[in-house]
């Protein structure tokens, strides 16, 4: 059952309840989501901003549930069952556009976004004694490629292709990082793909416990993906993100807060005054590595869907947009 949409912003307040989907629990996204969950939330009885309290909004109770990742976000915003997730730049722009895999499930006309809010790598992840070189030597290898519903799964499809592969060129399997990461140190798998930001716990882990390296995605390969796809960057997940890990160039799309357009616009620009508040800069900043990068300054970047009318509001007012 949807839970209520509407807030009161002062005065004395029913709790209002607001879901951010996230990932699954091994993810980034899920202790992102609880970061921007904790600074936007001001429960009923919590002491007031002005006293010391919560600087979220009044009443508001926000929840990081844990999903399957940015496809499972945006599909569950469309039927109405959660009212914001986080995502991929890439499939927001698809699910509003109905393009990409959207093309054949149908466009999400009632998406927006709240903000940019951090860069996200592609990484895919070998032992470090493999003989797994390149994207083109996981031909008749077993590899992880992301779960369903989630665009690590979306991504790594697009990656195979411009090396010349396809699902059935590989042993795939839809597995969490969690599980594949104890799969690859049992030797059950070769290669995990994970578009995160870095430095992701269980990929730290791996190069801890066993050793790992990053494929390089580069070159001409890279260059088809970035023409076909302008949502992806070319970046460089640098020499001891991992431990023991070289510099490794790849490619990079930006992770979005969306939300459901039917979402009040009264509490929309509450809660989007609320990330940028002042106070919620020591939570972001201490609470995980991509919280440092979550800046008012690049809320915008890489937004190709509508804002919201109560996102537009606040950045309006802060000078970022007309």
């Amino acid at each position: 059952m949807a839970l209520c949409l509407s807030a009161s912003l002062g005065g004395t307040q029913e709790p209002t309840f607001f879901r951010i989907g996230t990932s699954s629990t091994g993810g980034i996204y899920f202790p992102i989501g609880g970061l921007i969950a904790s600074v936007i939330s001001n429960p009923p009885g919590s002491l007031s901003c002005e006293s010391g309290g919560s600087c979220g909004v009044p009443g508001l109770i926000a929840i990081a549930q844990s999903t399957r990742g940015s496809v499972d976000n945006i599909d569950a915003i469309a039927e109405g069952a959660l009212e914001s997730g986080l995502t991929q730049a890439d499939i927001a722009y698809w699910g509003y556009h109905g393009e990409g895999i959207y093309r054949a499930k149908g466009k999400v006309a009632n998406l927006r976004a709240i903000a940019n809010l951090y860069p996200e790598s592609l990484q895919i992840v070998v032992r470090a004694d493999s003989d797994i070189h390149n994207v083109a030597d996981l031909r008749g290898r077993a590899v992880s490629i992301g779960e369903e519903g989630s665009g690590t799964l979306v991504d790594a499809q697009i990656v195979l292709g411009a090396y010349g592969l396809s699902r059935t060129d590989i042993e795939h399997y839809h597995f969490k990082p969690g599980p594949a990461s104890d799969l690859m140190r049992a030797g059950r798998l070769e290669a995990i793909f994970l578009v995160a930001g870095y430095p992701a716990d269980t990929i730290t882990e791996l190069a801890e416990t066993l050793g790992i390296r990053l494929l390089a995605v580069d070159g001409a390969e890279a260059a088809r993906i970035r023409l076909a796809h302008p949502s992806f960057t070319t970046t460089v997940v640098p020499e001891g993100a991992y431990p023991g890990v070289a510099a490794t160039t790849t490619l990079s799309v930006g992770a979005q807060w969306v939300v459901s357009a039917d979402v009040d616009e009264d509490l929309v620009y509450g809660i989007t005054r609320a990330l940028w508040h002042e106070s919620a800069r020591p939570v972001l900043d201490n609470g995980h590595p991509e919280g440092r990068l979550i800046r008012l300054e690049t809320a915008l970047d890489g937004v190709a869907i509508p804002l919201h009318p109560g996102a537009a509001r606040y950045y309006r007012e802060v000078g970022l947009i007309d």
